[in-house]
């Protein structure tokens, strides 16, 4: 019988990978960078480990969906008091925040736990194409073609 290997943190190399965010479609932008964050594109992925590497993403104004979600498309928050909630749609929040467009998506994708609290924490997420990780010498990261809309 074969024993599981269970890898140690020690053990487990951190890569930084950069995404463009340029007309790609939010979901599978989202799905993919979310298995790259969990570390789920490696042989040691531990569903209880963070075995997963660091994603910057750029460009996350020009993130794209179809259809008419841009119009229908809502985004809550609530400030905790009586009345306290705040709905926006996708295009008003894309000109406001469009971090938190690319955030909430990719969030949305993690485990709802301490472990997704800390895979989320490696994500890096900037409005134009200037990031301050150049020191880390990230890699781009190829997304499935399919994730460009034309």
């Amino acid at each position: 019988m074969n024993k599981t290997v269970v890898p140690s943190i020690a053990s487990l190399e951190r890569h930084w990978y950069v995404v463009d965010a340029e007309n790609k479609c939010l979901g599978r932008l989202a799905s993919e960078v979310a298995q790259v964050l969990r570390g789920k594109n490696k042989p040691t992925f531990t569903p209880h480990l963070d075995a997963g590497d660091f994603v910057i993403v750029i460009n996350a104004e020009k993130v794209r969906v179809t259809g008419n979600k841009s119009s229908q498309k809502v985004y809550r928050r609530h400030s905790g008091r009586p009345g306290g909630m705040k709905v926006e749609t996708f295009s008003a929040l894309q000109g406001r925040i469009p971090e938190r467009i690319v955030e909430t998506a990719i969030k949305g994708m993690l485990p709802h736990n301490a472990l997704g609290r800390q895979l989320f924490r490696k994500l890096k997420v900037y409005k134009g194409t200037e990031h301050p990780h150049a020191a880390q010498l990230p890699k781009p990261l190829e997304l499935n073609p399919a994730a460009t809309l034309k």
